[in-house]
């Protein structure tokens, strides 16, 4: 059986922005409806975890007056 592929967060986003796309153009039924929100609310923490994930991770690298490198942790106002 075949491992089934996360999704990128761009091919995630992509997918999101389709189900938004179809839900608006008000031809799809019911269940359809119902389908794509639950796939949209998936696919949605899918991008917001992969976000966190990021911005957690994110470092500026500054140079000092000595042209060597510095490594400083990303401040989020609110964090």
């Amino acid at each position: 059986m075949a491992v089934k592929k996360e999704p990128s967060f761009e091919e995630a986003l992509t997918a999101l922005e389709n189900i938004v796309d179809a839900m608006e153009n008000g031809e799809l039924t019911l269940a359809e409806l119902m389908e794509n929100y639950s796939r949209g609310v998936t696919l949605s923490q899918k991008c917001l975890k992969a976000l966190d994930r990021a911005e957690k991770t994110m470092d500026i690298m500054i140079k000092d007056e000595h042209d060597e490198v510095q490594e400083l942790e990303l401040k989020i106002e609110g964090d």
